[in-house]
């Protein structure tokens, strides 16, 4: 799978570094030139400007402070227009912990709307040190990694990404519910910065009977 990644910090560093190793090829793009050419060259890819990213690959993914999100966007244009993009930002301020989005809006919705593109929400739940684990194991388990997206390729290829860095993909529904992971995101994050171990998340367990000789 050919992956556009649109930002070159530590949540692009740490998902692409993965993806690279599974076999995909990427192409990366970042404000700071020097820091996508050390990503591309970490990961055997190459670097472009914005909408060369935006038009190199199968599918994008847009790891981007949310304050800069405007002009990424303005950048991308048209180029994302009927492509996936997956979209792993969380739009939280860090002095109260809130969503800056309009009331009832997520970010990836405005993503989608923007560039005309299949949103799906994916990866955003966790640290970067989290995506750094190979696999992200937690008592054993795999981490579950919540999704969704209105377009069925998309959110397809959103969960061949998410297997290919050891993950339990789970379904969520569609983009409406990008809104509530957002939030829950505003709570991972609340926590992180109180001084929570950054490998800190929500996983979804099953439970398991406990035989006892008797």
């Amino acid at each position: 799978m050919r992956i556009g990644v649109v930002g070159a910090g530590v949540m692009a560093d740490a998902l692409g570094t993965r993806w690279a190793a599974a076999g995909h090829e990427l192409m990366v793009a970042g404000r700071t030139a020097g820091k996508a050419q050390a990503l591309a060259r970490k990961w055997g890819g190459r670097a472009g400007s914005i909408r060369e990213v935006a038009e190199f690959g199968d599918i994008a993914l847009i790891a981007v402070l949310y304050q800069g999100m405007p002009a990424t966007l303005a950048e991308i244009g048209d180029a994302l227009r009927g492509k996936p993009i997956v979209d792993c930002t969380n739009p939280v301020e860090i002095e109260r912990f809130t969503l800056v989005t309009k009331p009832g809006r997520s970010m990836a919705q405005d993503i989608e709307r923007t560039t005309g593109g299949h949103v799906v929400k994916a990866f955003n739940l966790c640290h970067a040190r989290v995506w750094q684990m190979e696999p992200p194991l937690f008592d054993s388990r795999r981490l579950v990694v919540p999704y969704c997206g209105d377009h069925s390729a998309a959110r397809d290829m959103t969960r061949q990404l998410i297997v290919d860095i050891g993950g339990e993909p789970l379904p969520i529904g569609d983009l409406q519910h990008a809104l509530h992971l957002e939030a829950m995101a505003a709570i991972v994050i609340s926590l992180l910065f109180g001084g929570r171990d950054p490998h800190t998340v929500f996983n979804l367990v099953d439970r398991t009977p406990v035989t006892t000789n008797v």
